[in-house]
C-alpha cells in the first residue's frame, strides 16, 4: 500500500507556468492552481498522511519542473512510522517534450536514499547514494514519458478523449504502460458548495487499481479516490499536514466471527470460510485456493496448505518467463553480499525446497521482528537485520532467486490474535518459491509452509489489493 501511493503522485502533477512563446505541451496549458495543490491523505476516513503536486518551470521557460511530494505518519503496532518521499521530474515544455532528469528524495521509515537520473543518448543514467554504502551507478532502457504523462488526468479531459502514455516508476525503475480516460461529469457539494467536477479515470499497469480523479471548473483537483476505502482531499497547506496518528494494523484488519479450529495450523490443513466484498477478479484458482459462489454477494474460499510432492534440484528455470528470477533494484539478488549470504546459508544443498527451508529459517531466526522499522531495499534489509513481514519476504526472496529458486512476495490477510483477543485476519506479506512446483512460506512465522490461514490475494507489494481494504466482510469461518 505504501508503494501504490508513489504512482498516483506521478498521475497527479500540477503546474505553475509563465506562458512562453508557443508551442507548448496541454500539460501546460490546462486551467490549475499555479502555486501547486495540497492534499490529505486518508485510509478509511482517517488522515495517514499529505502530499503536494506542482509543475513549474525554468527561468528559460524551456524546461517543465514536475514536483511530487508524500509524507505519510502512522502508528505501527506500538511504534509510529514515518515516509517522505519527495520526486522531481524535468521534462522539454513542447508538445510530446522528453523527460530529461529524475530526482527521487526518499527519508524515513524504509530506509533513506537517493536517486539521480539523467537521459543521455544511452539510456537513463542513474545514480543510487545511501548513507554508509557505495554509491551505485546504473544503466537503464530509454524513458518513453513524457510531459503530457505528467498530468494525464487534465490532459484527457482538456482533449475529452482517452490519453495513453508511460511512467517511469522510481520506486522501482521500471516503465509502465498508464492510461487515463474521461469520465461523466457530476455535481456534488463540498464544504457547503454545490461544484461541477469532471471525473478522469487512470490506470497503471503496475498497479491495476483506477485512480478518480475529479477536478472543478477552476481546474482544482477537489478528490482522489484509490479504490472505495483510500482518497486524497483537497486542502488548504496548514490543514493538509495535520496528520491523525492512527493504528494501521487495526485500522484495516478483517474481523472473524469466532476463532477458526486450531487443525487449521497443521500440515496438511485446510480452512474454510463465507466472505462477501471479494470481487471476481480476485477469485482465481489455484493449487492453494478454491471457490464457489453462494449467490451475489458471497463467496465459500477454501484455502489448503501440504508439503510440496515435486522437487527438484537447483538452479531451476522460471516457469513464468524470468521475472521470479530476476534482481532489481529493490529485490537486488545480484548484489555480491546477497549472493554471498545465499550461498553461505545454502551451501552445497542441491535439492531446491532444502534450500529454501533453509533460508527461510535463517531469515526467521537473524531478523529482529521490529514492526514499524521498514527497508524497501534487500541490501538495507541485509545491512539492518531487523523489520517486519515485509523485510522478512523481501529478503528471503532476495536470496532464494540468488541460490537459483524462482520466487516471489504475496499479499494477503493471515489468521492472527492479538492483545485485545479479537480473531482476525491482518493483512500480511510471505514468500512463494518454486522448487519444482509452487509452494508457499512464510519467514516471518517460520513456517516452511505457509499454513491455511495465508489467504493470497496479490503479489509484489502492489496496489491491486487496496480496494480490499475496509471491503472484506467473514460472515463464518470452519
Amino acid at each position: 500500500m505504501r508503494r501504490a501511493l508513489v504512482f498516483v503522485l506521478v498521475c497527479l502533477s500540477t503546474v505553475a507556468f509563465a506562458q512562453k512563446s508557443a508551442p507548448l505541451s496541454d500539460a501546460l496549458t490546462v486551467q490549475r492552481p499555479k502555486a501547486g495543490e495540497f492534499f490529505g491523505v486518508y485510509l478509511q476516513n482517517q488522515k495517514v498522511g499529505w502530499m503536494f503536486t506542482s509543475i513549474t518551470t525554468n527561468a528559460a521557460g524551456t524546461q517543465a519542473i514536475s514536483l511530487n511530494e508524500l509524507h505519510f505518519k502512522a502508528k505501527v503496532g506500538t511504534r509510529v512510522s514515518e515516509r517522505i518521499m519527495k520526486e522531481t521530474k524535468v521534462f522539454e515544455v513542447k508538445p510530446g517534450g522528453k523527460l530529461l532528469s529524475l530526482r527521487l528524495e526518499q527519508l524515513g521509515d524504509g530506509g533513506d536514499q537517493v536517486l539521480d537520473g539523467l537521459v543521455t543518448k544511452e539510456g537513463l543514467k542513474v545514480t543510487r547514494t545511501r548513507p554508509g554504502m557505495k554509491d551505485e551507478t546504473l544503466m537503464l532502457p530509454m524513458p518513453k514519458e513524457v510531459i503530457e504523462d505528467a498530468d494525464q488526468a487534465r490532459v484527457a479531459l482538456k482533449r475529452n478523449a482517452p490519453y495513453a502514455g508511460t511512467i517511469t516508476d522510481t520506486t522501482d525503475l521500471k516503465q509502465y504502460d498508464v492510461r487515463t480516460t474521461v469520465g461523466e461529469t457530476e455535481s456534488r457539494t463540498i464544504r457547503g458548495v454545490k461544484v461541477k467536477l469532471q471525473k478522469a479515470i487512470t490506470i497503471s499497469e503496475k498497479e491495476k487499481v483506477p485512480t478518480d480523479a475529479f477536478i472543478d471548473e477552476q481546474g482544482r483537483m477537489v478528490e482522489v479516490h484509490f479504490g472505495p476505502t483510500m482518497m486524497a482531499m483537497m486542502e488548504p497547506e496548514e490543514q493538509a499536514k495535520r496528520v491523525d496518528l492512527v493504528e494501521v494494523f487495526a485500522l484495516t484488519r478483517v474481523k472473524l466471527p469466532k476463532p477458526p479450529p486450531p487443525e487449521v495450523r497443521q500440515i496438511p490443513g485446510s480452512m474454510t470460510m463465507v466472505m462477501s466484498g471479494l470481487p471476481e477478479r480476485f477469485q482465481v484458482q489455484t493449487y492453494r485456493q478454491s471457490y464457489e459462489k453462494l449467490d451475489d454477494k458471497r463467496v465459500v474460499v477454501k484455502l489448503t496448505a501440504a508439503l510440496p510432492k515435486t522437487r527438484l534440484v537447483r538452479p531451476l528455470a522460471d516457469p513464468n518467463g524470468g521475472k521470479n528470477l530476476e534482481s532489481d533494484i529493490i529485490v537486488e539478488a545480484k548484489a555480491p553480499e546477497i549472493v554471498k549470504q545465499a550461498k553461505a546459508i545454502v551451501g552445497t544443498e542441491k535439492d531446491a525446497y532444502t534450500a529454501a527451508k533453509k533460508i527461510g529459517r535463517w531469515v526467521n531466526e537473524k531478523l529482529v521482528k521490529d514492526y514499524g522499522a521498514s527497508s524497501d531495499r534487500a541490501t538495507d534489509v541485509l545491512k539492518t537485520m531487523k523489520g517486519d513481514c515485509t523485510e522478512h519476504s523481501l529478503l528471503t526472496v532476495a536470496l532464494l532467486r540468488a541460490a537459483g529458486i524462482p520466487a516471489r512476495r504475496v499479499d494477503g490477510v493471515v489468521y492472527l490474535m492479538n492483545e485485545d483477543q479479537v480473531p482476525a485476519l491482518y493483512w500480511h506479506e510471505w514468500v512463494e518459491a518454486f522448487v519444482g512446483e509452487w509452494t508457499q512460506l512464510d519467514p516471518t512465522f517460520g513456517q516452511d509452509v505457509a499454513d491455511a490461514t495465508h489467504f493470497k490475494v496479490g503479489e509484489e507489494g502492489g496496489a491491486e489489493i487496496t480496494p480490499l481494504i475496509g471491503s472484506l466482510v467473514v460472515h463464518e469461518v470452519r
